[in-house]
């Protein structure tokens, strides 16, 4: 479904630029949506910081997001910005917002259709919101995070710009992590596996958890065994996969969806990640990874990597993870909605 006569809005977060520098997967799909819409002749509004780069319409309330702007309050930053688009909501047949359940609170006070990419559940904490707004139009990015009682269209996985990590044919000697530095990302574990290795590991991605960071990282860490390299971007991301011979993702929680497994694989790096949530869908165990459920499982599958084809990790993606099969799902989703408001409406 093409529909250039359709105005779409897209929300994304304000945290960070979209597509963000470095950290920053939620605006880091909103961009891909934004774009991949716009290329098939979408007319698009992009709701984000000032300076975000997008061939659609850009709207913006704040020059740079709150994270990369220490004299803006974040939440004065998140209503500002949430409250512009909803101001405008008249202008657009379709809100989709990628900014989690704050926008929720503003839709029963307009009359265009706003659909919600849930990207997680950050804690329990949150739900009241969800449920009080469960007949919305929402989408999953993953069948394992799914929460009971909303109204869910589909899930549609998070899709990739492939163009952006080249095939990697031959990988190198080391184990990376790439990812928030927090518990619920195992970094912790994934010392222990190259520590049982034997391995060399580089570890890349901001310091979300400082104490965990000091108490349980940074002794580890030295110039030649366990190396942090700080937050990188898309290049940063691409000299390491050319240096590594499997990603570790040892979660310690379920998984919501996992970006960063996918770009290892369009880069043709395999994964070894914890058998929960959403690595089951996102990682083909024996084809493009192993699931794991401990530590000792995690030392076994990286001595097992060699069976793993890195032009089959990259077809993968390819098929299951590009822009362009995600913004037809979504196409899919829009078409629904655009049937039920008009039902509505008759």
């Amino acid at each position: 479904m093409r529909n250039p006569n359709k105005r779409v809005a897209i929300l994304s977060p304000i945290a960070w630029r979209t597509p963000p520098q470095q950290y920053g997967a939620w605006e880091t799909v909103a961009s891909n949506v934004t774009e991949g819409l716009t290329a098939r002749g979408w007319d698009v509004t992009l709701f984000a910081s000032g300076d975000s780069v997008t061939c659609a319409h850009l709207h913006a309330v704040l020059d740079r997001g709150y994270e990369e702007d220490s004299t803006v309050d974040s939440k004065v930053a998140e209503y500002l910005h949430i409250s512009e688009a909803f101001e405008h909501a008249a202008e657009f047949d379709l809100i989709h917002s990628h900014y989690d359940f704050m926008p929720l609170s503003y839709t029963r006070l307009i009359k265009t259709p706003v659909l919600t990419t849930i990207h997680g559940f950050s804690s329990a904490k949150i739900m009241p919101i969800y449920q009080k707004y469960r007949d919305g139009y929402f989408v999953s990015v993953s069948d394992s995070d799914r929460a009971t009682g909303l109204n869910y269209l589909a899930t549609v996985y998070n899709g990739i710009d492939l163009s952006l990590y080249p095939l990697q044919k031959c990988g190198g000697d080391d184990l990376i992590f790439l990812g928030r530095i927090h518990p619920d990302k195992g970094v912790h574990l994934a010392i222990e596996v190259a520590r049982l290795c034997g391995m060399r590991l580089i570890i890349a991605g901001i310091i979300q958890d400082k104490a965990y960071f000091r108490e349980q990282i940074e002794p580890h860490l030295n110039d030649q065994d366990v190396l942090y390299i700080g937050p990188v971007d898309v290049r940063g991301k691409n000299e390491l996969f050319a240096r590594a011979r499997v990603l570790l993702h040892l979660n310690t929680i379920p998984e919501r969806f996992g970006l960063v497994l996918v770009e290892a694989n369009a880069a043709g790096v395999p994964v070894v990640a914890m058998d929960l949530g959403s690595c089951r869908e996102v990682i083909k165990d024996g084809q493009t990874g192993f699931l794991v459920d401990s530590v000792p499982e995690a030392v076994r599958a990286v001595g097992r990597i060699s069976e793993i084809d890195r032009s089959a990790c990259r077809a993968r993606v390819q098929q299951y993870f590009s822009i362009q099969t995600m913004v037809e799902g979504y196409e899919r989703v829009y078409s629904t909605i655009f049937d039920l408001e008009a039902k509505k409406r008759s």
